[in-house]
């Protein structure tokens, strides 16, 4: 566990103690909802807890507080944070949230490309290099996925929430990015909620063409 992790998993004690027990129960119904069931023994079980937890840390807002657990942590009196916690915490609120493509692995460094906040456009986006990643497995160069990153000297760390969608979504997930970059008064954090949604809908309806999900004009109501 690297120091970003240690400090997240510290600050989300906190946030999903008994005291936010409502907290949680609204936030799982806002993220799962829509999503088809969550079982606890399907082998996605694990990722999308993963991912559920960086959204509640990273992007949602407490209804208490109208701040995100990473932004209302200070605020807390049981939460004491050391000289090196601060400056941690300082890197943590720097972290970039979008839908990344991969380009390849070189040495153990993993290169991709912001698609939704790339200086250069949407096809010719910013190379970013995640550094000695020990996440180098499941990646596909046909296969776009989200993830946050955390700024690390010249480099990144990835959280573990990743969620990588269909080679068969790409196409709609591209159309999305291209209507986000043209309109800032859209939310890419909305946008990479639903794409989360349909992602477990594609897992959950096998029999379903991944078209019928991945739409603006879906049946299956994300």
């Amino acid at each position: 566990m690297n120091e970003y992790e240690k400090l997240i998993e510290k600050i989300l004690n906190h946030f999903v103690s008994d005291a936010f027990k409502d907290e949680l129960a609204m936030a799982k119904k806002e993220f799962f909802e829509n999503a088809g069931t969550l079982d606890e023994n399907s082998e996605h079980y694990e990722s999308r807890m993963a991912q559920f937890y960086d959204w509640y840390f990273f992007t949602r807002e407490l209804k208490g507080f109208g701040q995100t657990p990473l932004e209302a942590c200070l605020l807390v009196r049981e939460l004491r944070f050391s000289e090196e916690e601060l400056q941690t915490l300082e890197v943590l609120k720097q972290h970039r949230h979008s839908i990344f493509e991969f380009v390849r692995i070189k040495d153990g460094d993993v290169y991709i490309k912001d698609l939704l906040h790339g200086k250069k456009g949407l096809f010719g986006a910013e190379t970013l290099v995640v550094k000695a990643s020990p996440f180098v497995f499941g990646f596909d160069p046909d296969e776009l996925f989200e993830v946050r990153l955390i700024p690390h000297g010249d480099s990144y760390v990835f959280t573990r929430g990743f969620c990588f969608h269909p080679e068969s979504a790409k196409k709609f997930i591209l159309a999305e990015v291209k209507r986000h970059r043209k309109d800032p008064d859209l939310d890419p954090d909305l946008l990479m909620l639903r794409l989360i949604k349909m992602r477990y809908k594609f897992e959950q309806y096998k029999h379903v063409r991944p078209e019928m999900i991945y739409s603006n004009e879906g049946k299956l109501g994300i």
